[in-house]
C-alpha cells in the first residue's frame, strides 16, 4: 500500500518556477525509483524524469532537460520536481509514480503506484 500525493502546481508565467513535491505514505520500503510524467489535453501521458533510490541517478526527457531537476529527500520521503524557464508547451497535469520492481524508469507501465495528479499551467 504506496499512497502518493503531488503538491506545488498552479498557474505561472512564461519563463517562471515552480517546484512540485511528491509525498510517499504507507509500505514504502519497496519502492527503488520515482518519476513524473505529465499529461497535456488530447495528448499521450509522456515521461518528464525519474531517479532511482540506490545510486540516485537522475532521468530526463530531452524536451526538460537543462530546465527541470528531480531530486529525492530520504528522510521526508518526498520526491521534488523544480521547474525552471517554464513555457505553454508545458502545461500539463503532473503525475508522480513509484516503481518497486524493475522496468524503465521512461516507461510508465514500469510503476505500480501513480499519484492523482496536479495541474501547471503556463500563460502565454
Amino acid at each position: 500500500q504506496v499512497q502518493l500525493v503531488e503538491s506545488g502546481g498552479g498557474l505561472v508565467q512564461a519563463g517562471g518556477s515552480l517546484r512540485l513535491s511528491c509525498a510517499a505514505s504507507g509500505s514504502i520500503f519497496g519502492i527503488n525509483a520515482m518519476g513524473w510524467f505529465r499529461q497535456a489535453p488530447g495528448k499521450e501521458r509522456e515521461f518528464v524524469g525519474a531517479i532511482t533510490f540506490s545510486s540516485r541517478n537522475t532521468y530526463y526527457a530531452s524536451s526538460v532537460k537543462g530546465r527541470f531537476t528531480i531530486s529525492r529527500d530520504s528522510v521526508k520521503n518526498t520526491v521534488d520536481l523544480q521547474m525552471n524557464g517554464l513555457q505553454p508547451e508545458d502545461t500539463a497535469v503532473y503525475f508522480c509514480a513509484a516503481r518497486e520492481r524493475v522496468g524503465v524508469v521512461q516507461r510508465a507501465t514500469s510503476y505500480s503506484n501513480w499519484g492523482q495528479g496536479i495541474q501547471v499551467t503556463v500563460s502565454s
